[in-house]
């Protein structure tokens, strides 16, 4: 059993803790089998609320997937506990924002889509269901009179024991 923690890197303009909301929110991932080494070609989405049954166990993964190339089986687990808010304090740095437990597979990229959420810095003003695909998303608070904006964003993946 693998950890992986997704880390992100974004440079926010008047907007703080960004977050996933919900627990029905879409991670898209992509993977490589650590048996083979063969890479998914297509974006799978997982999430917390979903669970599935493990083959040949009583356990459930939120992701239970085969190889194309060799039918391993394997899965993967969002960790709950691990999902943290982005805050103004970390913009321009790495910082874990989740982690998965992994077994049989490693996760390769990440597509940060719609479903993100953040707030306005001054105004507490609640800004939903953000949409990442471009790497970059800008808004105005109305409250505070002033552009709002995530821009420059990046990943990496860092794997713990």
């Amino acid at each position: 059993m693998v950890k992986i923690s997704l880390q992100l890197k974004a440079n926010l303009e008047n907007v703080t803790e960004l977050t996933p909301d919900g627990e029905d929110f879409r991670w898209y991932l992509k993977f490589r089998c650590t048996n083979c080494g063969e890479e998914s070609d297509k974006w799978i989405y997982l999430s917390q609320d979903v669970t599935v049954p493990m083959k040949g166990s009583r356990g459930q993964a939120n992701l239970v997937t085969k190889c194309k190339m060799c039918s391993r089986d394997s899965s993967l687990d969002i960790l709950p506990d691990t999902i943290s808010k982005y805050t103004i304090e970390d913009s321009n740095k790495f910082k874990s924002i989740v982690t998965f437990d992994c077994r049989g597979i490693s996760i390769i990229d990440f597509s940060p889509r719609n479903g993100f959420k953040c707030i306005g810095i001054e105004t507490n003003t609640k800004f939903e269901d953000i949409n990442l695909e471009e790497k970059e998303w800008v808004d105005y608070d109305e409250r505070q009179n002033q552009p709002v904006g995530i821009y420059d964003v990046q990943h990496q993946f860092v794997t713990t024991k």
